[in-house]
């Protein structure tokens, strides 16, 4: 099944109500893009437009279940995205990546100052249009997560080259700069449908964990054609990821290896390769596929469409590495 296949499936799964939901997103993000002067409008409507498969978004529609089509659920929708958005661009100033889903970035487009607005503007938006459903608690999630991102993002430099980094430090990592957000999404949906907003959250936070270590598998395994971008960029970053962690116990060479010495895209496809030969995807893999399995068996009692649905959408972040 193609990616937009799979997209289809999903949205489709969650009922007659959230085509017309997720209709409703695009046209008010794109909207919002366009509200703050051309220059900004064309970066942030870029960056939006690049937005992948608004996994997100959907999350907060289905953990809202059939009852929530209102504008509360949709103004929420749209704040996840934002964020999820602005943390993109900010990442990509940060680490003054050329691609991002094999487009050129903001930054390397227009720059730093620009690309850092556009980030910023991104963020505003997300809270001035949550903050229009006039619900203290909502504000408080989100805000949560997005201090979150900042600190997974700050763990992540401390954490940069060092060799050391454990398996424990590199999840907690991926819980903030992650499955914060995942679990955001699914806690807003579940306050606008009136559902069991914690336990949704945390079935958000774990398919999140595990989405966060199947996209450290890709980066490892490729290829750039499905990645958008090259094979071992994170090695490039000096970013530890679970499958370094588990390579390096495995083959000692790996164990010896200077992160800093790996200096280009080449000389980081043949560490990928060395990875790989240690069986350490594989084991990542099945870390990621135990985490949707706990998610999918953690779900609260929820309508039957309803309950498929998120069950649809871990199975799809499974999904990403066959």
């Amino acid at each position: 099944m193609s990616s937009a296949d799979q997209v289809l499936a999903l949205v489709e799964a969650g009922g007659a109500h959230v085509p017309d939901l997720m209709e409703r997103l695009e046209a008010r993000l794109e909207a919002l893009a366009a509200s703050h002067g051309d220059v900004l409008a064309a970066h942030a409507g870029a960056t939006i437009r690049a937005g992948g498969k608004r996994l997100r978004p959907l999350l907060v529609f289905l953990s809202a279940g059939p009852d929530a089509t209102d504008h509360g659920v949709l103004r929420a929708a749209v704040a996840v995205e934002l964020i999820h958005s602005a943390t993109l661009v900010h990442d990509d100033v940060l680490d003054a990546a050329p691609l991002r889903r094999g487009r050129p970035t903001v930054v390397a487009t227009a720059g730093r100052a620009i690309a850092t607005a556009t980030g910023d503007l991104l963020f505003s938006r997300a809270f001035a249009e949550l903050a229009a459903n006039g619900r203290a608690d909502e504000v408080r999630v989100l805000s949560d997560a997005s201090s979150a991102l900042a600190d997974g993002e700050l763990l992540q430099r401390e954490d940069a080259w060092d060799p050391a980094t454990t398996r424990e430090r590199y999840l907690r990592r991926c819980d903030l700069k992650t499955a914060r957000l995942f679990a955001a999404a699914c806690r807003l949906g579940g306050l606008e449908g009136g559902g069991p907003a914690d336990a949704l959250g945390e079935f958000g936070r774990r398919i999140g964990l595990a989405f966060q270590l199947l996209d450290d598998v890709l980066d490892v395994s490729g290829p750039a054609a499905r990645t958008g971008k090259h094979r071992g960029t994170d090695l490039l970053d000096g970013t530890v990821t679970l499958p370094l962690i588990l390579a390096r116990e495995r083959d000692p060479a790996l164990g010896r290896l200077d992160l800093r010495a790996i200096g280009t895209p080449a000389a980081a496809a043949a560490v990928c390769d060395a990875i790989a030969a240690t069986g350490a995807l594989e084991a990542a893999r099945a870390e990621a596929l135990a985490m949707v399995t706990d998610a999918k068996a953690g779900l609260p009692a929820l309508g039957e469409a309803q309950q498929a649905a998120l069950e649809l959408v871990a199975d799809s972040v499974a999904d990403r590495y066959a």
